[in-house]
């Protein structure tokens, strides 16, 4: 139905602005002198703890085996301790709106790891995909008019590894799955271990710290973007159930391209030709890489279902 498919499209563009708005929310709280395992703890506990509300019943019933907690593992350290301790960092230095590109290179990422462990086979199509990521990233990299300062090209790689971790995150789970475990039991146990594997590692650091009134503007964007990405997260689970990976596979252009903007908006960020540009090439790759949506009209797959 008309309806369903514009109902959908309203939900992407929510859950993909919603994703966005993180990015800037992200650079707020790390030019207050926030450091990375200070507020991965707070942002893993925060979600823990949002979730656990959300779906208290279901917590009692999740089960603890050496498998599913292999599966929080995982999910804790390569989808949220390495790559939010690097993207801080980056975000200290690099623009908002930079980030919000840099992290298009996910499904560019993907697409080799995918080959390697034999879960996609090799096209043309997303192979030009991931030649034009790298084409977005070599625009921002290269030209010496692009970033606002070039010292800044220094903390790009350090800006990649988030998008690397997630691309092998998503190729571990599409190999081997996560154990039985729904998504609320996979983010809500990832959450609680992050939570009691960054404490230990934030005071250890010295970066553990307790945010005290009189509260500032960092202390709310953090809590903010933690419950973002919570309830996003949750959206982003049930449009695939409704819709098909394929369609919820959207997101991706709307988290860039609405990230940029956010970072207009609420930091005042301007971009230079060069950035311009690439985000051209982010997109257009992402629109080689991703699965076309012939090859699963997800309308047509869920009433087929219900």
């Amino acid at each position: 139905m008309i309806t369903d498919r514009v109902r959908l499209t309203a939900m992407v563009i929510l859950l993909g602005c919603g994703w966005g708005l993180t990015q800037p929310l992200t650079k707020i709280t790390v030019t207050a002198g926030y450091q990375p395992f200070g507020l991965i703890f707070w942002q893993a506990l925060i979600g823990a703890v949002l979730l656990g509300v959300i779906r208290w019943r279901q917590i009692g019933a999740m089960p603890f085996t050496i498998k599913t907690l292999s599966v929080w593992l995982m999910i804790a350290t390569i989808g949220t301790l390495i790559p939010n301790a690097t993207a801080y960092r980056a975000a200290f230095h690099l623009p908002s709106g930079i980030m919000s590109i840099v992290i298009a290179t996910i499904p560019m990422m993907a697409f080799p790891i995918a080959l390697a462990l034999g879960n996609d086979h090799f096209s043309l199509r997303r192979l030009a995909g991931l030649v034009l990521g790298l084409i977005g990233v070599g625009l921002i990299a290269l030209p010496e008019a692009s970033l606002p300062e070039r010292a800044m090209i220094a903390f790009l790689p350090l800006a990649l590894v988030a998008p690397f971790c997630y691309a092998c995150e998503g190729n571990i789970v599409a190999k081997w799955g996560t154990a039985a475990l729904d998504p609320f039991q996979v983010l809500f146990g990832a959450s609680v271990i992050g939570t009691l594997i960054a404490l230990p590692l934030a005071v250890g650091s010295g970066q553990f710290f307790v945010p005290l009134a009189p509260f500032i503007l960092a202390d709310f964007t953090m809590t903010l973007s933690a419950m973002i990405h919570v309830l996003v997260y949750t959206g982003y689970v049930w449009l695939i159930g409704r819709a098909g990976a394929v369609f919820a596979g959207q997101v991706s252009y709307i988290v860039t391209g609405s990230g940029v903007l956010w970072a207009m908006l609420l930091l005042g960020e301007s971009y230079s030709l060069w950035v311009w540009l690439a985000l051209v090439c982010m997109a257009l790759g992402l629109s080689l890489v991703q699965p076309r949506v012939a090859e699963a009209d997800p309308l047509r797959d869920n009433r087929a279902h219900g």
